[in-house]
């Protein structure tokens, strides 16, 4: 017995039986002859997936690289309006902190969008997990160069006692730690990174020489206790947003790497 031979299309207008083809349809040719329905003739103005994704990163990592800035200036703002007792300064500071919470909002929403849309690769994943978490770290920087900005406001309003020395210090290792943080990000520098972790130790042996400091006013001249105290927490904040600047340079190494490490 003969096979069952396939079931023909038939026209709706003249009924006559059509040859079996292909199940899909063929673009017909251009004027030029070109077909633009042809495997791989896809239009040129239409981005690949992996451009898509490659510049969607760029612009989170250049939305993080300008929330560090960010940071720097006012960290640096907060720090001169406390040697300067300049209480504008200080306001000024507190102010503009509003920018930087944007930003930081702005870039997690990004990364959000980017991992629900993209499906990012293992690398890929690790930088992006590496950025949202470094702009989380930015923003508490930002935050305690406000509160280091409200101090130096107190300060300005009280009887004036000399500076200790530490601090200065302190503020100027800050900002050149988150600058070369910043730097290692960028560059993926697990070499820089580390540096930047080690160096966080300078960071608190001299908020341990300012601790020492305040007890010995405080002790030598109680009615400084309050000017010491605000002292006592400009360091502290100083130490703590050292502190996290440590923790983007584990980012860091984690990015080049794939290893969690505590450098703290």
């Amino acid at each position: 017995m003969a096979p069952d031979s396939p079931k023909a299309a038939r026209s709706g207008e003249t009924g006559q039986p059509t040859p079996a083809g292909p199940a899909f349809a063929v673009s017909e040719p251009t004027a030029n002859g070109d077909n633009p329905g042809a495997a791989g003739d896809a239009p040129a103005t239409r981005p690949r997936p992996r451009a898509t994704l490659d510049s969607e990163v760029r612009t989170i990592k250049d939305d993080v690289l300008r929330l560090g800035a960010l940071v720097e200036v006012a960290l640096e703002r907060a720090g001169r309006a406390l040697t300067d007792r300049d209480a504008d300064l200080a306001d000024r500071v507190r102010w503009d902190d509003a920018e930087v919470n944007d930003l930081q909002r702005r870039v997690s929403n990004a990364i959000a969008v980017t991992l629900a849309t993209q499906q990012p690769m293992a690398r890929d994943l690790r930088e992006l997990l590496a950025l949202y978490h470094a702009a989380a770290e930015l923003e508490r920087m930002g935050d305690y160069a406000v509160n280091i900005a409200k101090l130096a406001q107190q300060l300005a309003s009280e009887p004036e006692i000399p500076m200790f020395g530490q601090i200065p210090h302190m503020e100027r290792l800050c900002r050149s730690q988150l600058h070369a943080a910043m730097r290692a990000l960028v560059d993926v520098s697990e070499a820089d990174a580390r540096a930047v972790c080690a160096n966080d130790d300078e960071l608190d042996r001299l908020y341990d020489a300012v601790y020492r400091s305040a007890m010995e006013l405080m002790q030598s001249d109680p009615s400084r206790v309050p000017q010491a105290t605000h002292l006592l927490f400009v360091a502290h904040h100083l130490e703590r947003l050292g502190d996290r600047v440590t923790n983007i340079g584990e980012d860091v190494v984690y990015l080049a790497t794939g290893q969690i490490e505590d450098l703290n």
